[in-house]
């Protein structure tokens, strides 16, 4: 009986072990930045930190946005976002996730929030799976972030927003087959009353980053470039709407 019990134990422990190999090997699979990214930005304008890339204003920043990556995309895909945001005089840092992906570190904006004492204002955004950090962390810290930016993502049933007082703008894509228009649809009761919804025509779920094709994904109609110029004009517009309302109400 115990030598049958240590067999099962030995082949238990033996199926643990080569999942977790598995599941680490999968995670280190990652979406590099394509060459496309150095058509956007010049390498000179990224900023690397410990965990972090960092974009930061000449003049200095007084607002900070922590923007998760999505699963397994690294995060020097979204450095066209740094860099267009720090020109606008935002502070931006873009996590290195715990294995790539943010369920596994979904308190990583507490370390660079805790770094920056002296801004007056945090946005916590997130792209697909990130937007599941972006959400969990914003639930948890209604006292330190002021709005959310979902990016081909969408709250889970967790983080349900509808009776929370928080400014949102969800950016989905038509062509996106990851995060589809039915699931956005689906999820928009989670979202605050406040939250503010934009279609990208001819967008897919890849484009919200600079790293080429994703598996699964739709096919884009517009480029890369054109989809993230007018991710970036909306939420430029959307995040000087926040700071106008929050000069208007001190």
């Amino acid at each position: 009986m115990k030598k049958t019990l240590k067999i099962i134990l030995t082949v238990l422990l033996a199926i643990i072990l080569v999942g977790a190999g598995v599941f680490y090997y999968w995670t280190q699979q990652t979406y590099e930045a394509s060459d496309t990214l150095s058509q956007l930005v010049d390498k000179e304008d990224i900023h690397s930190e410990e965990d972090w890339l960092l974009f930061e204003p000449e003049g200095g920043a007084d607002t900070g946005v922590v923007l998760y990556p999505g699963a397994k995309v690294e995060p020097d895909a979204y450095s066209y976002y740094g860099r267009r945001l720090a020109e606008q005089g935002y502070f931006v840092a873009i996590p290195n996730l715990r294995l790539n992906l943010a369920i596994l570190d979904l308190n990583k904006a507490e370390q660079v929030i805790e770094k920056h004492p002296e801004m007056k204002s945090w946005y916590v955004a997130g792209h697909s799976l990130g937007g599941i950090g972006a959400t969990s962390f914003s639930m948890n810290n209604q006292d330190v972030v002021d709005g959310v930016i979902l990016l081909g993502s969408y709250p889970s049933d967790s983080t349900d927003f509808s009776d929370v007082s928080m400014p949102m703008l969800s950016i989905y894509a038509e062509h996106d087959q990851l995060t589809t228009l039915d699931k956005i649809e689906d999820t928009k009761h989670l979202l605050s009353e406040q939250a503010e919804l934009h279609e990208i025509k001819g967008g897919n779920h890849a484009q919200f980053g600079v790293y080429g094709p994703q598996k699964g994904d739709g096919n884009a109609t517009i480029s890369v470039e054109k989809q993230q110029n007018e991710i970036m004009h909306v939420i430029i517009e959307w995040l000087d709407q926040q700071d106008k309302t929050e000069n208007e109400m001190q």
